[in-house]
């Protein structure tokens, strides 16, 4: 195949990063960009030496000779651009979360399944180093049987955050707020961590700060699990100052706490572990997954974020939205079930 060839979709802040990953791989090369924006399109293009610049998608995904398309797009944007993707066998890897609404993640999995080709969503953390050795020591048995878990990130949105993307603050487009936008890469994490499947879910959300947007920006939860275990979720884009996440898996035979900072790190208490690390080598978690990503495409190596494997945490958040609107426990739609792997 030669250089894997990406085109890049939305030219914002993570696409950014995204780019310089491209860059910093010799086996993949991002050869067209596109933004509605065709000037901001073309300037990106130029910044990181991408060779063509569309201001349309139709045009782009028409005209552009790449092996895959990478989508960081308005959430409600994501089923209709990975169809026409996949329509076209062009792979896909799209950022969190899959989709807005579970209907529109369920349909992009049936597509991606019966046409075969192949969708992935960039839950990064999935490829970070803590948070992999985390997993993996649950996983083990080296925690024990895990009990319950926590989790916290306490972030910090200004206004700007919706001044500049006003699709953040919209429901329909966003499909939630920092339990959906901000805390479920942490909620994916913590969920793996646990093992078991989420049955039911006690949720709160709140407008706390931002009182003239439609989504939460504080949001807290309890998730049980069928293995009988508890999670503990709180989720914030209000905390002054910011502050890392934190994970912590507490197991019958030991503790395990992760901390996301600059440089994430992993602790154990209570029991000796031999730290698992992620399969792809890599600066950072985001390269990590795009090399992931590549890999899966070109040689089929399993791919750690696949689309089905992201209807879970889609799931979870959805049913802590109900949860806070009804003021009851819920029920977590298990229909994602259909799509794991026996």
């Amino acid at each position: 195949m030669g250089k894997f060839k990406i085109a890049i979709v939305g030219c914002g802040d993570i696409a950014r990063f995204t780019a310089v990953g491209c860059l910093l791989n010799p086996s993949i090369t991002a050869t067209a960009c596109m933004d509605v924006d065709e000037g901001k399109a073309r300037s990106f293009a130029r910044r990181f030496r991408i060779g063509r610049a569309f201001g349309d998608y139709d045009k782009l995904l028409a005209r552009a000779d790449v092996h895959a398309v990478y989508l960081a797009v308005p959430h409600h944007l994501h089923r209709p651009m990975i169809e026409k993707a996949v329509k076209q066998g062009l792979a896909v890897l799209c950022e969190k979360p899959i989709a807005a609404t579970m209907d529109d993640a369920l349909a992009i999995c049936s597509l991606s399944r019966s046409t075969g080709v192949k969708v992935g969503i960039n839950y990064q953390y999935r490829y970070d180093s803590g948070c992999y050795a985390l997993v993996e020591a649950v996983r083990t048995g080296r925690l024990g049987e895990p009990l319950y878990g926590r989790c916290n990130i306490p972030w910090h949105r200004t206004k700007d955050y919706f001044a500049g993307a006003p699709w953040h603050a919209s429901k329909q487009k966003s499909g939630g707020g920092t339990l959906l936008t901000q805390a479920s890469h942490i909620i994916d994490i913590s969920l793996s961590a646990l093992g078991g499947e989420p049955v039911a879910v006690e949720g709160s959300a709140a407008r706390r700060v931002f009182s003239d947007i439609e989504v939460e920006d504080l949001g807290m939860g309890i998730v049980a699990q069928s293995n009988g275990a508890l999670l503990s979720i709180t989720s914030s884009m209000i905390a002054v100052p910011e502050r890392p996440v934190t994970i912590e898996i507490y197991g019958s035979g030991g503790t395990g706490l992760y901390t996301g900072s600059t440089f994430p790190k992993v602790r154990f208490f209570g029991v000796k572990v031999r730290r698992q690390r992620p399969p792809v080598r890599g600066l950072h978690a985001l390269f990590r997954s795009l090399e992931g990503f590549r890999r899966w495409v070109c040689d089929g190596v399993p791919y750690l974020v696949p689309a089905s494997s992201a209807l879970r945490v889609l799931a979870v958040v959805e049913a802590l939205y109900r949860s806070a609107e009804s003021g009851r426990r819920e029920a977590v739609d298990d229909r994602y079930r259909q799509f794991e792997t026996p």
